[in-house]
């Protein structure tokens, strides 16, 4: 968004498009980044840029949705090969959309899009990983088709008081 104006949430005439992210989208994604967390994270946003906005060999994607030319949502993923005996599958790592925005097919179309990346470098399994807690994402994955998968995710706490 451009200086403090917000715009209503799209309607029908509203034009929607998914593209690779670029430089000058670094402002709007790290603010509807601290919009959603509450947190302003300009140096996570620019290292993250450069890892996956300037990455090559198909293998990483950052893919902005827009509206009428704004940003109004972000999608964030890799191919990972092999890990843990695990075949190359497609990690989505980072999805969100502007909240006036929200039930709008926008969140539906960066996921679409962020799959067919995967299926053009030969991918056929896409993964992601979320708290438990959060039931909108949740809610979100499961209207696209996702469910559990075979991976079992572990933790350990690490540090002071761990």
């Amino acid at each position: 968004m451009r200086g403090n104006a917000r715009r209503a949430a799209p309607d029908r005439e509203t034009v929607v498009k998914v593209r690779p992210v670029r430089r000058a989208d670094l402002p709007a994604v790290i603010a509807l980044d601290a919009t959603v967390t509450g947190l302003h994270k300009a140096d996570y946003w620019q290292r993250i840029y450069r890892r996956y906005g300037q990455a090559g060999e198909g293998l990483r994607h950052f893919l902005v949705a827009t509206c009428d030319g704004e940003v109004a949502g972000f999608v964030i993923g890799e191919v990972r090969d092999w890990e843990f005996g695990s075949p190359p599958c497609g990690w989505l790592f980072a999805i969100d959309v502007d909240p006036r925005w929200r039930e709008h097919g926008l969140g539906a179309k960066l996921l679409a899009a962020l799959r067919e990346c995967f299926e053009h470098v030969g991918v056929d399994m896409l993964r992601t990983m979320l708290h438990v807690d959060n039931t909108l994402i949740l809610s979100f994955f499961r209207s696209q088709g996702m469910t559990a998968g075979k991976l079992l995710p572990l933790e350990l706490p690490i540090g002071p008081g761990a």
